[in-house]
């Protein structure tokens, strides 16, 4: 017997922001991060979104949890892709795309080292409203919270530049 996975309706994942940010270069922890999460706005509301965000990595095969995927090994063939041109960060998954403007400190890590972490976050933050910043302490008590971390897939992923 065989079964059929349900296609999940994305719009209820409602806006898709993904926000880029270093660790603290002083702690020798200068790694870049990308975060990537739903507002929670979507028809459905939160719950809604949240299920879409959970049944969107299970669909592209990004476990959630403490597993880290490795996109660096095969990055074309991989389902999430990274494309940064200036400051200008491009996050591609299948049938979907985000941007947001990484700090030049994101920039120069990620062309020191070629890639970067990338999460995933089945849990809303409709805090994080794109265009307004985020100080580090709203960041950290989101991106730090241990069920935010367990509720979202985790990847390397290679950063990729536009060819000249």
């Amino acid at each position: 017997m065989t079964s059929t996975q349900a296609e999940i309706d994305r719009s209820q994942l409602g806006t898709l922001s993904v926000l880029a940010w270093i660790g603290d270069p002083s702690e020798a922890h200068d790694i870049p991060y990308l975060l990537a999460y739903t507002l929670g706005d979507g028809p459905g509301g939160r719950a809604a979104g949240e299920a879409a965000a959970r049944g969107l990595l299970e669909e592209i095969g990004l476990p959630i949890g403490d597993v880290v995927m490795d996109g660096t090994r095969n990055p074309a063939g991989f389902p999430v892709q990274i494309l940064l041109e200036g400051n200008q960060i491009a996050l591609t998954l299948p049938g979907m795309n985000a941007q947001c403007t990484a700090p030049d400190e994101w920039v120069a890590a990620a062309d020191e080292s070629g890639q970067a972490y990338f999460l995933f976050a089945t849990r809303a933050w409709p805090e994080a409203v794109p265009g307004r910043p985020v100080d580090a302490k709203t960041l950290q008590a989101f991106a730090g919270d241990e069920e935010v971390l367990t509720g979202s897939a985790h990847c390397v992923l290679s950063v990729r530049r536009l060819q000249k």
